[in-house]
């Protein structure tokens, strides 16, 4: 599909059709979206009293680490199959913080979300050179090395055993209930949230959309692309690096799988599931899976992959959009 456009009587074609911005500022009016927003945080209050604490810490952060993959593939174009490495270097950096230093939980998983960014930059600086499958294998590619080192390293991530007994410390505060926990690490889920949302819904969040719908106009009107892309990947590895300390922190325990490249997997089903390109679709993705793995596994379900897959593959033939996607595309028409 193309479009044209004449400029001083000489027709010129575009390979790529501008695409309509998928923010939810542009799909719903304000007062739905003020709505949505008070429901989302009395959804978020009331879930550890609904489901069981752990799993609504699973939701918490499984929900990070989907709208930080968003936010690449979403908003930026970028395909990555390897932000497990984010995800994983961040639960083991803020395991050994905990462990070693005996830091206050939040501290911990800030500083492993420092180290996920640190690790992002060498690797976005590469990635981001190349689209399409090459980003995609490229980020695979680095993964697969992160997971080996961790598995090889075993004096300080004890290999396959793993990271046991991460402390929940917060000045003196007794957090060994997941139900404390969650309410005590809710804020840090909200802010890794709201730091996504205030980026895409920023004239740098513009930028990404430009790029992500024709990267070559992009770059003609003077937007350096690569330094947008490096940005957008530094600012997502940091979410997924939230995410997995507080993983670490809640299950008080960092293993191999945590790196795995089905971790990434996972997380792309989430969002593609959710709906991508709305951050409220993740959200909403990673609650959806979360829960139907831990009712499958409850029930002795074995074949978990299995059930999920099935939804996967029905939710992208009938739901092009993604679930939340499916919603807001139908409400826009209403509008």
């Amino acid at each position: 599909m193309s479009v044209t456009a004449e400029t001083q009587g000489v027709r010129v074609e575009s390979p790529v059709a501008p695409q309509p911005d998928r923010s939810s500022a542009t799909i719903v009016p304000r007062w739905l979206r003020w709505t949505l927003g008070g429901a989302a945080v009395l959804v978020a209050l009331w879930l550890p009293n609904g489901l069981y604490p752990t799993v609504a810490v699973d939701i918490a952060c499984w929900a990070l680490f989907a709208v930080a993959v968003d936010l690449l593939l979403g908003y930026t174009g970028l395909m990555s199959f390897g932000h497990a490495a984010f995800w994983g270097t961040s639960a083991y950096a803020t395991g050994l913080a905990a462990i070693n230093w005996g830091l206050p939980f939040p501290l911990a998983v800030l500083l492993g979300a420092l180290a996920a960014v640190l690790l992002a930059v060498p690797v976005g600086y590469l990635a981001v050179k190349r689209v399409g499958i090459y980003f995609a294998m490229v980020t695979l590619a680095f993964a697969q090395m992160v997971y080996y080192i961790a598995n090889q390293w075993r004096s300080v991530t004890q290999g396959e055993n793993g990271l046991q007994r991460v402390p929940r410390e917060l000045f003196g505060l007794d957090l060994t209930d997941e139900y404390y926990f969650y309410y005590a690490a809710l804020p840090i889920v909200a802010g890794g949230l709201f730091l996504v949302w205030r980026a895409v819904h920023s004239p740098f969040g513009r930028v990404l959309v430009a790029i992500r719908d024709n990267p070559a106009r992009a770059r003609a009107l003077g937007y350096p692309v690569h330094r947008y892309k490096l940005a957008a990947f530094l600012l997502s590895a940091f979410t997924a690096g939230l995410g997995g300390g507080l993983f670490a922190i809640g299950h008080r325990f960092v293993s191999l799988d945590v790196l795995h490249w089905t971790t990434s997997g996972k997380a792309v089903i989430i969002v593609v599931l959710g709906g991508i390109g709305t951050l409220w679709g993740p959200v909403v993705g990673a609650a959806g899976v979360t829960r139907l793995e831990d009712w499958l596994s409850f029930a002795g379900f074995e074949q978990i992959g299995l059930v999920t897959g099935a939804i996967f593959v029905l939710a992208v033939l009938i739901f092009r959009r993604g679930l939340w996607g499916t919603v807001t595309h139908w409400l826009r028409r209403r509008g």
